[in-house]
C-alpha cells in the first residue's frame, strides 16, 4: 500500500496556467511560484467582484480522535466528487502548520487519493506565507523592545506587554522566556513568551482582512502593552504598520493549486481552530465563490470549534451566507467515543457505537442552531459492518439529515459521487434557506453573556467559571470599548467540554475560563479554558525523526 506522498509524487499534474484556466483565470492573473502552484493577483479579485456568487459549503467533523475522521481528506474528495458529477467546484482551504507536520498530526493536504498537490511544498514552505507572518509578528516584537531601549517615550510598562513572539514550530521551551538578558546594550531585560505562528493574531488578521487598505487598519489596531500609567499602547503608535504591511503585502493573496484529478484548490491562511479562529482566509473563500459555482471550505476540529468560529466570527465578519454543512464522522471514531480503546476498533460494537453516536447528534442539532442544513458525511472503512452502517443511517433519519458514505481514501472521486449527490439535493432542496443563516449571539452583548451562550448552547455545559485573572481583563477590555465583537474560544479539541478526556456527550460541568484578552486587530476577543496552550509542543517521537531526502532531493516520511 502507497503512503501518502508516494502517491502524491506519482501524481500527473497541469501546470498551473491549465488549472487557472479551468476558474476563467488568464495567465496575466497570476504570479507562478514554479510550475505547480501560484498567487492569485489583486488584479483578478477586483475583475471578477461583481459576479455571482456560488453555493458555499462547509466541511467539518465531530470531536477528532486518535481514530481519526479524515476532515481535510473529505474535503478534497468532495470536491473532485462534485467535478466528476459536473459541477463547477473548487476547493477553498487553510494552509498547513510546519508544528503539526514535524509534530504529532500531521498535514493539512488530505489523504490518499484525495490530496491537493504538490504535497510536499504545500506542507513545508509553500509560498512562504507562514514565514511572512512570523517575520511581521516578530518585527512588531523587535520594534516594541527598540522603543523601551531608546528611551521609552510611551513610557510602556514593561509588565504589562502583551503581544507575544511567535515560530511556526513546536517548541515548548520558548513558551516562557526571559529576554534582554547580558547587559544594558542588549535591551531592557523582561519576560517574554512565544506562541506558535498559527496562533498569532497577525495570522487572524491575515485571514480576515478584505484587502490591503483593511490589512493596514486591523495592524494598527494591535493591542501591544500598556503605559505605566494603565493606558493602551496600539501596533500604530510604534508606526510599525507599514513595514509589516510590507512583510504581508505578497502573503495576502491566496495560493492556487490543484488536486491529484487536477481540479482548483485555492489554500491561504493557516489559524489553529482550537487557539484561534480556524477558518482560511476570507479573501480565497470570497474569491472561490467567484470563480466557481460550488465553493467547498473547511473549519478546523469539531463543530464546536471551527465551524462555530467559522459562523459567528468568518460569516460575520464578511457576510458570508454557507449552504450547507457537511459533517465528517467515522464509524470507528464514534466507537471510540463508546468507551473503545484505539487497538480494537475495528471489530464490530453496536452497543459501542450507539453509546458513542451522541457525540455526532450534538454536532447536528449545534449545525441547525445556525440555520444551515446538514449531510452527514461517514468516512468508509472496510472494517465497518451491516449492522453499524445501519445504526448510523437510523440515527441521521431522526434527525431528518442525508448521511451518505464516501471512500475518497481510496477512491478519490468516484469515492464521493454519493456524498457530492447528497450535498446537491440538500441544497436545491433547500433552495433560499440560506436566508435562515444566522449567527447564534449578539455581538452587542456582554463578554459573559456572549460565553455563557456558546457554553450552553453548543457545548452543553452547565455555566462558566472565571479565574480572577480572567475577570479582570474582561473588566479592561470592556473599559477600553474592544468587547462588542465576537468571542473566539480557545479549548481542547478531543471534547465537548475543555477537559479533553470527557468523551462522548459529557454532562454536568462547567467551562472554566483562565485568561481573556483581546485581539483588537482580528476583531474579536479571545477566551483562554482550560489547560490550552498557545505554543504546543513536540511528542515523545516527532513526525520529524520519519522524514529523509534522498541524494536527488526526493522527500521520503512525509506521511
Amino acid at each position: 500500500m502507497l503512503s501518502d506522498i508516494e502517491i502524491a509524487q506519482q501524481a500527473k499534474m497541469k501546470k498551473i496556467g491549465e488549472i487557472a484556466q479551468k476558474l476563467g483565470v488568464s495567465d496575466d492573473e497570476i504570479e507562478p511560484y514554479g510550475h505547480y502552484k501560484a498567487k492569485l493577483s489583486q488584479e483578478l479579485i477586483n475583475r471578477v467582484s461583481e459576479n455571482a456568487d456560488g453555493k458555499l459549503i462547509l466541511v467539518t467533523a465531530i470531536n477528532p480522535t486518535p481514530a481519526g475522521e479524515g476532515k481535510t481528506t473529505t474535503s478534497v474528495g468532495l470536491c473532485e466528487g462534485m467535478n466528476k458529477i459536473g459541477k463547477k467546484a473548487c476547493l477553498a482551504l487553510r494552509e498547513p502548520s510546519l508544528g503539526p507536520v514535524f509534530g504529532i498530526k500531521g498535514g493539512a493536504a488530505g489523504g490518499g487519493y484525495a490530496q491537493v498537490v504538490p504535497m510536499e511544498d504545500i506542507n513545508l514552505h509553500f509560498t512562504g506565507d507562514m514565514h511572512a507572518i512570523t517575520a511581521a509578528n516578530n518585527l512588531l516584537c523587535a520594534m516594541l523592545d527598540n522603543h523601551i531601549q531608546q528611551g521609552n517615550a510611551l513610557n510602556i510598562d514593561v509588565r504589562r506587554i502583551l503581544f507575544k513572539r511567535c515560530l511556526d514550530m513546536n517548541d515548548r521551551a520558548l513558551r516562557n522566556c526571559v529576554i534582554g538578558m547580558g547587559g544594558k546594550a542588549n535591551g531592557v531585560p523582561r519576560e517574554d513568551h512565544f506562541q506558535i505562528t498559527v496562533a498569532s493574531e497577525i495570522m487572524a488578521i491575515l485571514c480576515l482582512a478584505n484587502d490591503l487598505d483593511d490589512l493596514k487598519l486591523r495592524l494598527g489596531n494591535i493591542l501591544v502593552a500598556f503605559t505605566n500609567d494603565g493606558k493602551p499602547v496600539y501596533a500604530r503608535d510604534l508606526k510599525a504598520v507599514g513595514a509589516m504591511t510590507a512583510l504581508l503585502k505578497d502573503a495576502i493573496n491566496p495560493n492556487l493549486v490543484q488536486t491529484l484529478e487536477n481540479n482548483p484548490a485555492i489554500i491561504h491562511g493557516g489559524p489553529f481552530a482550537n487557539i484561534a479562529h480556524g477558518c482560511n482566509s476570507v479573501r480565497a473563500t470570497k474569491l472561490a465563490l467567484k470563480l466557481a459555482d460550488y465553493t467547498i471550505t473547511e473549519a478546523g476540529f469539531g463543530g464546536d470549534l471551527g465551524a462555530e468560529k467559522f459562523f459567528d466570527i468568518k460569516c460575520r465578519q464578511a457576510g458570508l451566507k454557507p449552504d450547507c454543512v457537511v459533517l465528517v464522522a467515522t464509524i470507528r471514531a464514534l466507537k471510540y467515543n463508546g468507551g473503545v480503546p484505539k487497538s480494537e476498533l475495528t471489530k464490530e460494537d453496536v452497543n459501542a457505537l450507539k453509546e458513542g453516536i451522541c457525540n455526532l447528534g450534538v454536532h447536528i442539532e449545534n449545525m441547525h442552531k445556525f440555520g444551515v442544513p446538514v449531510v452527514v458525511a461517514i468516512n468508509h472503512f472496510a472494517t465497518d459492518t451491516d449492522s453499524e452502517i445501519e445504526v448510523v443511517r437510523q440515527y441521521c433519519q431522526k434527525f431528518g439529515v442525508k448521511v451518505a458514505f464516501s471512500d475518497v481514501f481510496a477512491q478519490g472521486g468516484d469515492g464521493a459521487i454519493e456524498l457530492a449527490n447528497a450535498v446537491c439535493e440538500t441544497i436545491e432542496q433547500c433552495s433560499g434557506c440560506q436566508t435562515n443563516f444566522k449567527p447564534l449571539y449578539d455581538v452587542n452583548l456582554s463578554i459573559k453573556e456572549k460565553l455563557e451562550i456558546v457554553a450552553k448552547e453548543i457545548y452543553r455545559a452547565d455555566g462558566v467559571i472565571y479565574s480572577a485573572k480572567a475577570e479582570k481583563a474582561i473588566k479592561e477590555i470592556e473599559e477600553l470599548g474592544l468587547d462588542k465583537v465576537p468571542i473566539c474560544v480557545a479549548k481542547t479539541q478531543y471534547s465537548l467540554s475543555d477537559d479533553p478526556l470527557k468523551l462522548g456527550r459529557p454532562e454536568g460541568f462547567k467551562i472554566s475560563v483562565s485568561d481573556v484578552r483581546a485581539s483588537s486587530g482580528a476583531g474579536f476577543v479571545v477566551v483562554y479554558t482550560g489547560d490550552i496552550m498557545t505554543m504546543p509542543g513536540l511528542p515523545k517521537i516527532p513526525s520529524a525523526e520519519g522524514i529523509d531526502v534522498t541524494s536527488s532531493g526526493v522527500i521520503s516520511g512525509l506521511f
